[in-house]
């Protein structure tokens, strides 16, 4: 009879749920009185430990969700195959549960303590908007301002994104240059309101553009949008840190913006009417402070074109 040990035995401790017994072993055995000449049988036989004490039996071994998705991870590892779609979509459903619990949660509070208490207020809304503010901020995910400066539903008119840039009217079509139509011309917001920040992705981008930067980018061919703000900055502020430099940028950029605010014809009537202002922002999340401006029409249009904005009731919040 010919022994092959199945693999080298384990020794474990003398834990008190555990009957002791021998190694395990895989005996395989050749039988050579068998009917068949021309083919022999192996016959197989296993001598395995049982485990019978009941307090082990009741054990139960609660495992938390990454370690099996670990486990799960190795397991295909050893046996060479790759994790196929129904396995990883199974991992991420777990993972994602409790992601949109949480998000369940929170509007369920929403829907009780707000919507519920103000239930006339959504009502009217469900049939208009009449927003007084349209914001242009950051996409960052920092930057919500409905969180920093309080707008409730129905408040903002609100378009978001990369480094909160407004492009020029002649420019191509934009989401942003249809957010501004639709809230001036249709929604009749009073105020214009472009929000900055702090470490701002980016105006990094924009900064450290070489030239008209890589055409395939859509980053780049976003941000050179703020290329006249680089150019400003750079003139001034040249012998500075890096960062510093961006965060000069920072601020002139939204000064730009609100210059070619001015640009689209249908703003700059309002504005002189009156029925219309813009104004900045730029909210610093490393001190939390928000720093706002008002652009000064009557002096801006004593300024030569392209040599920027006057602004007045700047405030420190």
């Amino acid at each position: 009879m010919l022994f092959v040990p199945c693999c080298r035995i384990f020794e474990t401790p003398n834990f008190p749920f555990m009957a002791s017994s021998s190694p395990t072993h895989l005996s395989l055995s050749l039988d050579p009185s068998s009917s068949s000449s021309s083919t022999s049988l192996l016959n197989l036989q296993t001598q395995r430990t049982i485990f019978r004490s009941k307090d082990f039996e009741k054990t139960q071994l609660r495992i938390p969700v990454s370690f099996r998705k670990k486990a799960v991870n190795l397991q295909m590892m050893a046996s060479g195959k790759t994790p196929g779609l129904t396995q990883e979509a199974t991992v991420d459903r777990e993972d994602n549960a409790d992601v949109f619990d949480d998000m369940k949660q929170r509007f369920l509070a929403f829907k009780k303590h707000k919507y519920m208490d103000n239930l006339e207020h959504f009502k009217k809304l469900a049939d208009a908007q009449a927003p007084k503010f349209l914001v242009i901020a950051c996409a960052d995910s920092r930057v919500c301002p409905s969180a920093i400066l309080g707008f409730q539903p129905g408040d903002a008119f609100t378009v978001r994104n990369i480094a909160n840039l407004v492009p020029s009217y002649e420019s191509a079509p934009t989401e942003t240059k249809a957010a501004l139509e639709f809230s001036v011309n249709t929604l009749n917001v009073e105020n214009i309101l472009i929000i900055g920040h702090s470490r701002c992705g980016g105006i990094q981008a924009l900064m450290s553009m070489q030239g008209e930067g890589d055409s395939r980018s859509f980053i780049h061919n976003w941000v050179k949008v703020g290329k006249k703000a680089k150019e400003s900055t750079k003139a001034v502020a040249s012998n500075l840190h890096f960062d510093h430099q961006c965060q000069h940028c920072e601020k002139a950029s939204i000064n730009h913006s609100l210059e070619r605010l001015l640009g689209y014809p249908w703003i700059e009537e309002k504005v002189r009417k009156g029925s219309l202002s813009l104004h900045g922002g730029y909210y610093d999340f490393i001190n939390c402070t928000f720093e706002k401006w008002t652009v000064d029409y009557g002096e801006s249009r004593g300024k030569k074109e392209g040599s920027g904005i006057a602004v007045k009731n700047r405030s420190v919040w």
